[in-house]
């Protein structure tokens, strides 16, 4: 079984971090997505701008990250406005995931909204076994509160 992991992460890396302890146990290849027009590197200002992509919809563009050849994806997101950040958004909406079977998991800092929800509802059509949402202190920064025990019992179970 090959596996990919395909995370977007801002600010603290939170998501990416939990993405690498995935593939350390799994041995998956990481593709981190980008944004053709990169977010800026102030927080506020993305937060922000979040909030209105988030409220019209918008999908950003991305650099394309090919899935063929992959039998499990793992797709990795922070919280943006209680949903999927818009560039998960994108890059779900640029591939069939017919059959496939995808992995969620997402990352929040206390306010974890319906992210998973809303993926397995962008991905009705694929075999979603599992998904984990992953806790961080709520100020914005990098102190896992989810306990690390949990992590790696769901990531062992995978």
């Amino acid at each position: 079984m090959k596996d990919l992991i395909v995370v977007f992460s801002y600010s603290h890396g939170n998501t990416i971090h939990i993405a690498k302890m995935i593939q350390k146990k799994t041995g998956a290849d990481l593709k981190v997505i980008e944004t053709i027009q990169p977010y800026s590197d102030d927080y506020d200002e993305v937060v922000d701008l979040g909030l209105k992509e988030v409220k019209k919809g918008y999908e950003p563009p991305i650099k394309e990250i090919s899935i063929e050849g992959y039998d499990r994806i793992f797709l990795g997101t922070p919280t943006w406005w209680y949903t999927m950040a818009p560039a998960m958004k994108t890059f779900i909406h640029m591939h069939d995931f017919k059959g496939k079977t995808v992995i969620p998991f997402m990352t929040h800092g206390g306010w974890p909204g319906k992210v998973i929800k809303d993926m397995k509802k962008e991905l009705k059509d694929s075999i979603i076994p599992t998904s984990i949402e992953v806790q961080f202190d709520s100020n914005g920064g990098d102190t896992l509160i989810t306990s690390l025990d949990t992590i790696e019992e769901w990531i062992k179970q995978l």
